[in-house]
């Protein structure tokens, strides 16, 4: 039996991050205290493993992992797949947390921003995203299981989460709780 390896990260802090904007899957870049996460997750993962990596289209997903990438040469596959992106905020997309607030008060805003089930207008809720991700994962278990290869993937915050829930089988009460970090990364095992 053989045991392979997921380290999963968020890509580090963006202008929106630093701002309080929705970002969703809107393209935002890395501030300088951004590019010092991705370095901080590079040093910390130099020591560990992997032959392939998965990112999404966003550059701050690709952005952050070129740092990593810098300690794997032994990384000799890269996969795009989005079913690890952000979550849609939808129309929200863009608009400042204060704003939203102000216009529709504290409440509305932690049923979304934070409920599980209420998806902004045209964007998606917690639960979708654990749909496509839940996906994702069975997908890659098959992959990792046929290749044995060990895997960093480069992600968003809300992704994540979702991962993490999956991962770790935790309610969803837990979930909404958690703040994913920009300067660290999860570990996971999987025995085949």
């Amino acid at each position: 039996m053989k045991n392979l390896k997921i380290y999963l990260f968020r890509h580090g802090q963006t202008y929106y991050n630093e701002k309080g904007i929705f970002t969703g899957q809107k393209k935002s870049k890395l501030t300088p205290k951004g590019i010092k996460n991705t370095k901080t997750i590079a040093k910390k993962l130099k020591n560990k493993k992997f032959q392939v990596a998965f990112y999404t289209h966003l550059p701050r997903s690709k952005n952050t992992l070129k740092y990593v990438l810098k300690y794997h040469l032994e990384c000799k596959k890269l996969i795009e797949d989005d079913r690890m992106i952000e979550r849609s905020y939808g129309r929200l997309s863009g608009m400042s947390h204060k704003k939203f607030i102000e216009k529709k008060g504290k409440v509305e805003y932690d049923k979304i921003h934070r409920g599980y089930n209420t998806p902004p207008p045209k964007g998606e809720s917690f639960a979708m995203v654990e749909k496509r991700v839940k996906a994702f994962i069975t997908d890659l278990k098959k992959f990792m299981k046929k290749e044995k290869v060990n895997v960093a993937i480069s992600a968003h915050g809300n992704s994540i989460r979702l991962f993490r829930k999956i991962m770790e089988n935790v309610s969803k009460k837990e979930i909404i709780k958690w703040v994913i970090p920009y300067d660290n990364y999860y570990e996971y095992s999987l025995d085949v």
